[in-house]
């Protein structure tokens, strides 16, 4: 009777775990759609500014936009500012590990090469983790969650452009994860500043020439502009990228974990199942024996 209490405990408890986690898989499925979404309305606007910079940029206005101010032939580096981005809630398998995993990496290499590291931390999963490891964070950001915003990645970036405008870093990088598809989430590190002139779409075109633009007021100004937005919106992506990644890799650990309980739930009620029959047929064999004993 003890193992048979056991067991029906045990499988009321698998039970009501599998129910938690079947619907934080419905809930992350539901709210992937929208992070896709997200994701896919960002990357046309990412193009259309990379295309526009790429057919105006020519290296005479390198000089004149300090956004554009290349490492020297050295590639030596002084200063630079990391941004890590994981998730604020667990549950998603090893996504932030990978994120954090990927973060030491490019720490490690920065410092062998003698570059100071400005870390800024995005989620509570890096925050505690780099907490623990005894590491100081430039800032900290708790408060983006799973539906990052511009005006998130302004606030976080702005003063990161002025510290690159000023000399004071020589370059910045994030550490997110790329969103490929809802199983396919790598790690990734992206220099977003000093930024990398977008290659034009035309070969043949002649750098900081302006194919079918008519410029106004001027290559100059407009760049002035779209700079600092292509900044910006690199991060942006970067933000909207990672959450969807996150929930992506949610519902994928919920779904095993929904399985592998099914599995656990079937193994158990077998094993009740033998217990039960082995009781019910020694509580006969008792009955039995007992009838026996009053016939002779």
């Amino acid at each position: 009777m003890a193992q048979t209490r056991e067991l029906r405990r045990r499988i009321k408890s698998v039970q009501s775990t599998r129910k938690i986690t079947k619907t934080m898989e419905l809930v992350a499925t539901s709210k992937l759609k929208r992070a896709q979404d997200r994701v896919i309305a960002a990357r046309p606007y990412a193009a259309a500014l990379a295309e526009v910079i790429g057919d105006l940029y020519a290296p005479e206005l390198a000089e004149r936009f300090p956004l554009l101010r290349q490492p020297g032939k050295s590639g030596a580096h002084r200063r630079m500012a990391l941004v890590v981005i994981t998730a604020n809630r667990g549950l998603c398998g090893a996504f932030n590990a990978n994120l954090i995993r990927e973060a030491r990496r490019r720490i490690e290499q920065l410092e062998a090469d003698g570059v100071g590291i400005d870390l800024h931390l995005i989620g509570k999963k890096g925050i505690a983790y780099f907490r623990f490891a005894k590491r100081p964070a430039a800032s900290q950001r708790t408060d983006i969650g799973d539906k990052p915003k511009a005006e998130h990645a302004a606030e976080i970036v702005g003063p990161l452009m002025a510290q690159f405008e000023s000399g004071a870093l020589d370059a910045v990088e994030v550490v997110f994860a790329q969103f490929k598809s809802a199983v396919s989430t790598p790690p990734t590190t992206l220099r977003i500043l000093p930024i990398t002139p977008p290659k034009s779409t035309d070969p043949g075109r002649k750098p900081g020439v302006a194919g079918n633009y008519i410029l106004e007021p001027s290559a100059d100004a407009i760049l002035e502009q779209l700079l600092p937005l292509y900044v910006r919106n690199q991060l942006y992506r970067a933000l909207v990228e990672t959450a969807a990644a996150f929930l992506g890799a949610q519902r994928t650990a919920m779904k095993n974990a929904t399985d592998n309980a099914g599995d656990i739930i079937e193994l158990l009620q077998r094993t009740y199942n033998r217990a039960r029959q082995a009781q019910i047929t020694q509580e006969l064999a008792e009955i039995v024996g007992g009838a026996e004993a009053l016939k002779g």
